[in-house]
């Protein structure tokens, strides 16, 4: 349609052209006798450009301008333009080529034409997008100044939440809940004091493999979502610090373990921390059975609060820490299978990633185990005949679930999965503790006594 419309204003004898060279292309020339009988708005257009070689770009500047004058339909609305932001060309392109762009674009702009009337849209148009660019570049400065490298300044304030990540104190508080609810099933007398020393001497053992861990995984964590932003991979402490802390935590804890409840659960915790950073720690990049030496890690703090009220390891300590060590089976594999992608890229050789089908197998076996050992507990003294029985809903849900997540292989399932992992433990200790078996408990097995 508008090509149709120019053709008939050329026709029409407002512009004369001629053809000048073949070579050259598409050349016009502007001849003043052409526009001695225009209208007055294309005498002041003229002007200043008579007997001079116009390019392309004018032309099709000025055909625009025809068309939008007849044809008033076709003005152009000027929108409000929302704040610029830097496109990644604007950031790779330097200030000088940045100027010469705008600066070849000057010819074209209203503002080298001294015309007596008024700027129409299409030249107000072209005026924003030229300040416009200029505003983008401004921006994609600010926000390439942005992206540069900052120091961070460590302030006192902060350090205890620092320092409280770096120790993982959610994992820690676990760790300690389930000390002590070995050291409250274990039979005798509860000590107050001994209770008391256990449980800081397990959290500080605790905050100690914690921190070495985080300190070991720095380049690996850095690569993954979920733990991109832990204290040593963002630089908020230094790994000097980190090292000082896991020292400072690591020294007294096993002292009060060793020294204060006994040397049983001393060694124990030394033997945790050991495991915890120097086996389970580097087997994660080379291997799966990290998960099993995980799951060994985490039945032993029961063991410990067993150890430190009796001075022994017996059978219910076993217990305890079978029914911690099958637990986290259905927990961790049901969250590394969310977590998949983010263990790929972190180069960790986890179950969810090399062997799917495996990690859910080993799952629901475990979830099927949990029934066998709640069945064990009055056999061995630990509890009454009343534990299997009110614990049986609960093992055969979370059973349900591991069913469900075997067979379908997803992330809704495993989701359902580990988010009843988190409720069920709790309840699980807190109906053993209910459940115990009080001391000289015998009457409970077998035939009531005359």
């Amino acid at each position: 349609m508008m090509k149709e419309e120019f053709k008939i204003f050329l026709r029409s004898g407002f512009i004369s052209t001629r053809a000048l060279n073949r070579d050259v292309g598409c050349v016009w020339y502007l001849e003043r006798r052409a526009v001695r009988d225009s209208p007055h708005k294309f005498m002041h257009l003229f002007r200043n450009v008579n007997k001079q070689w116009i390019t392309f770009q004018h032309f099709t500047f000025l055909k625009r301008m025809y068309v939008t004058q007849l044809n008033r339909s076709l003005n152009q609305q000027v929108k409000p333009k929302p704040e610029p932001v830097a496109s990644p060309f604007l950031e790779k392109t330097s200030s000088g080529q940045a100027k010469a762009e705008i600066y070849e674009m000057k010819p074209f702009s209203p503002s080298s034409l001294s015309l007596s009337r008024k700027p129409n849209k299409e030249e107000v148009i072209e005026l924003e997008s030229a300040s416009i660019i200029e505003a983008s570049i401004d921006v994609g400065k600010e926000v390439k100044d942005e992206k540069q490298w900052k120091e961070m300044k460590l302030h006192v304030d902060d350090l205890p939440g620092i320092l409280a990540r770096l120790s993982k104190i959610k994992l820690t508080a676990l760790v300690v809940s389930t000390t002590a609810a070995g050291f409250a099933l274990a039979p005798g007398p509860f000590d107050w004091f001994c209770f008391l020393l256990t449980s800081v001497g397990t959290g500080l053992a605790s905050c100690a493999a914690n921190s070495i861990n985080q300190f070991f995984e720095v380049p690996f964590d850095s690569n993954m979502n979920r733990t991109k932003n832990r204290p040593l991979v963002r630089g908020q402490i230094s790994p000097l610090l980190a090292v000082s802390f896991a020292t400072c935590c690591a020294v007294p804890g096993v002292a009060l373990l060793t020294w204060g409840v006994n040397p049983l659960t001393g060694a124990l915790g030394v033997l945790n921390i050991f495991l915890y950073t120097c086996c389970y720690t580097p087997l994660k990049r080379i291997s799966i059975a990290n998960t099993w030496v995980g799951a060994v890690v985490g039945a032993i703090p029961p063991v410990m609060g067993w150890t430190a009220a009796t001075g022994s390891l017996d059978a219910g300590a076993f217990l305890l820490g079978g029914i911690l060590y099958s637990w986290q089976f259905p927990h961790f594999n049901a969250l590394s299978w969310g977590l998949r992608e983010d263990y790929s890229r972190g180069g960790y050789c986890m179950m969810s990633v090399t062997h799917p089908a495996l990690c859910r197998r080993v799952a629901l076996r475990h979830c099927l185990a949990l029934i066998g050992l709640c069945t064990a507990a009055p056999l061995l003294d630990v509890t009454t005949w009343t534990f299997p029985a009110i614990s049986l809903p609960i093992n055969l849900y979370i059973s349900y679930l591991g069913v469900r997540f075997y067979a379908d292989a997803d992330r809704k399932s495993s989701r359902k999965l580990f988010f009843c992992s988190l409720w069920h433990l709790p309840l699980l200790l807190l109906l053993m503790l209910t459940c115990k078996q009080p001391p000289g408990g015998e009457s409970d097995k077998g035939d009531p006594q005359m």
